[in-house]
């Protein structure tokens, strides 16, 4: 989800760039421009001394505009805190009983526990995620139920088998879960 955001908004923040960008340096460079835009030659500026000066008696202008600036520079930080946290782990502290430890890559025990709920009966496809911190991890399973396949009975087998097995094996107190359940589509069966 949070790269198709950021190639979303990156791309209207490009083109909306490029075109304005792309306008202003032909107004520069002595390019016919229509009646409306604002910039007509190389010596214009953004706001002039009377565009300043105008709006100096209306009392909202100036905090309406540094708001604006200011939601704009939240919403800017934010996005760039965003891209630093991850969404997956990508190792666990695994206590090797040496008391030095070892590290147990996140897609390593992802692909056991998808494999392992893969392969029972009524699963037609299983993805695994963990997320969290190296020393407590949570897993997050979505699984694909075939049309024949028992819900309750396939969410016991899951958690009695692979996050089970997935915590002893690591060597954790617990693996909290979330799994999600899916059917695949299938073809109403005629009936005659």
């Amino acid at each position: 989800m949070r790269s198709t955001v950021n190639r979303v908004l990156l791309a209207l923040a490009g083109l909306v760039l490029v075109v304005v960008g792309g306008a202003v340096l032909a107004a520069g460079l002595g390019a016919s421009v229509p009646s409306w835009w604002p910039w007509d030659g190389g010596s214009d500026v953004l706001l002039s001394a009377a565009d300043r000066g105008r709006r100096r008696d209306e009392g909202w202008w100036w905090p309406t505009v540094i708001a604006v600036l200011a939601v704009l520079v939240v919403l800017a930080l934010w996005w760039f805190l965003a891209q630093l946290r991850r969404g997956r782990l990508t190792e666990l502290m695994v206590d090797s009983g040496d008391g030095e430890g070892a590290q147990l890559r996140g897609r390593a025990l992802e692909g056991v526990l998808a494999g392992e709920a893969c392969a029972l009966d009524g699963v037609a496809r299983a993805q695994a995620v963990l997320t969290g911190r190296r020393t407590a991890p949570r897993a997050r399973l979505r699984l694909l139920m075939e049309p024949h396949a028992a819900p309750l009975a396939t969410l016991n087998a899951v958690a009695d088998g692979a996050l089970a097995h997935a915590r002893d094996s690591a060597g954790l107190d617990a693996l909290p879960a979330e799994v999600r359940l899916k059917a695949v589509k299938h073809r109403a069966e005629r009936v005659s």
